[in-house]
């Protein structure tokens, strides 16, 4: 199938396209497949990773309706919504993060510190009350503008929706022109999951190309057949919105390949586990190539442990996309 040429608005905040390299040190010493790094840590705006790819298109949606504001959630420490503040205030807009959990000590750490550092509006709840009445805080906090004489426009944890997996769609597109440079078939692509919107992207990305290229997404959190309904909820409402446009009918939406493995969680969302932590200190000293307890440190652990057990014995090239998150590591000073 044909790459789509149709693109919705966007507006330019990434810097493009990513580096590709390959982990030569790693892959000899694992004596498996061949590794490459998709480096989308290094998108800008403060090494804000790949929540960047979708805000291009989430914060285009936002001001082409008129928005002053941007109203956005996630974790304490989470890396999309210092994305969304750092980019706020790059364009001159003001943000308002909804945060679960509660800073602990008086001084603000990793992502935290950066979000009051650009300026946003932070308001913390606890877990129990955030897990219960996030719609109903994003309605007060838009209504709290609205009286304001301000047009907020409310962003879904990690930009995860039918707009942002635009950017890993074109991910994708620029990966596959980049291989082709170097005359690369990869077996398989695989990213750190959590919001879903990245796997979302990528997947839908490989099956407009036709890639042979299998997408895995390396659970953080939730299960298998959680992913499988969140990317293909996604995706279907990605080609009612822009199916006619990019010529993609629902059926064809229907057949994209969702991939998950859900063995590397550990005890819980941002919790990580003394294997997880050697396996990113291993890498930092053998390639200098530094990941997070979050994200893609688990994601690549899961990559190393899957290597290691013969799984992927026979493949060739696999691709590993270091989606960020590097400010995260600094709130697990003391388990390390």
């Amino acid at each position: 199938m044909p790459m789509t040429t149709y693109r919705p608005a966007k507006t330019s905040l990434a810097n493009l396209p990513t580096a590709l390299q390959p982990l030569d040190r790693v892959s000899q010493i694992l004596g498996g497949p061949r590794i490459w790094l998709k480096r989308d840590d290094l998108t800008g705006s403060t090494l804000s990773g790949n929540k960047v790819r979708k805000l291009e298109y989430v914060v285009a949606e936002a001001l082409s309706n008129g928005a002053d504001t941007l109203i956005t959630c996630g974790g304490l420490q989470s890396n999309h919504c210092r994305a969304t503040a750092l980019v706020a205030a790059q364009l001159g807009l003001k943000a308002h993060l909804i945060l679960r959990g509660q800073q602990k000590g008086s001084a603000a750490d990793g992502n935290l510190l950066l979000d009051d550092l650009a300026g946003a509006q932070i308001s913390q709840y606890s877990v129990a009350d955030y897990s219960k009445n996030l719609t109903s805080l994003f309605s007060h906090w838009q209504n709290h503008y609205a009286q304001q004489g301000r047009k907020a426009w409310c962003i879904p944890t990690g930009a995860s929706d039918e707009i942002g997996i635009w950017g890993y769609i074109d991910a994708f597109a620029e990966l596959e022109a980049q291989l082709a440079e170097r005359d690369i078939n990869p077996d398989l692509v695989v990213c750190a999951t959590g919001s879903g919107g990245t796997q979302a992207g990528l997947s839908l990305g490989a099956h407009i190309l036709g890639s042979k290229a299998k997408v895995v997404g390396m659970a953080v959190c939730d299960s298998e057949a959680y992913f499988e309904r969140k990317a293909k909820q996604d995706i279907t409402l990605w080609q009612q919105k822009y199916g006619q446009a990019a010529g993609i009918s629902a059926q064809q939406a229907t057949q994209v390949q969702i991939n998950t493995i859900d063995k590397y969680i550990g005890p819980g969302y941002a919790k990580a586990y003394p294997e997880l932590l050697e396996r990113i200190r291993w890498l930092a000293a053998t390639e200098g190539v530094v990941l997070d307890p979050v994200y893609t440190g688990k994601a690549f652990y899961g990559l190393v442990q899957e290597i290691k057990s013969g799984r992927w014995a026979n493949m060739k090239d696999i691709v590993f996309v270091h989606t960020g998150g590097i400010f995260g590591l600094f709130p697990y000073r003391d388990e390390f």
